[in-house]
């Protein structure tokens, strides 16, 4: 976990009653086959880390990654810029938060430039430390949400 951040840190521990489960055992219907991809990562990590080219990841961890992106979303992201980032979230009149859907920001803008923007934060936005698969994450529903 060292280098993921206290954001990534706060992603894990909020998802950790859902994955605590209920208060039954699971069915024999509900308990899946162990996979590679429920492995632990921490050697991908560090090679992504270090910037060296990372594995290609499975469509398990690519879902495992969307799933965390909309939670970080979520958490970090969704008091100001709203469910969609129309800047329309229950902070969104005081802080006023750019509007992450509109054309002409985004065609103004590299993927970089929005990594950089969530990585060091700008004007009152806060910086958030996210791993490079979540941050990847991010600026592509950024870029889906463009014209909604």
């Amino acid at each position: 976990m060292r280098g993921l951040g206290a954001p990534f840190l706060c992603v894990l521990l909020a998802l950790a009653p859902a994955l605590a489960g209920c208060d039954h055992p699971p069915s024999d219907d509900e308990v899946r086959e162990w996979t590679a991809a429920d492995h632990d990562h921490a050697e991908e990590s560090a090679r992504v880390a270090s910037g060296q080219q990372a594995a290609p990841v499975s469509d398990a961890g690519k879902n495992d990654i969307r799933q965390l992106v909309e939670l970080t979303w979520r958490q970090q992201c969704l008091s100001c810029h709203g469910p969609i980032g129309h800047g329309d979230g229950p902070s969104g009149p005081m802080l006023k938060p750019r509007d992450l859907t509109d054309g002409e920001w985004q065609a103004s803008m590299t993927d970089a430039q929005i990594g950089q923007s969530i990585l060091n934060g700008k004007g009152r936005m806060p910086k958030f430390d996210l791993p490079p698969p979540v941050l990847a994450g991010m600026v592509q529903r950024i870029r889906a949400s463009r014209g909604h």
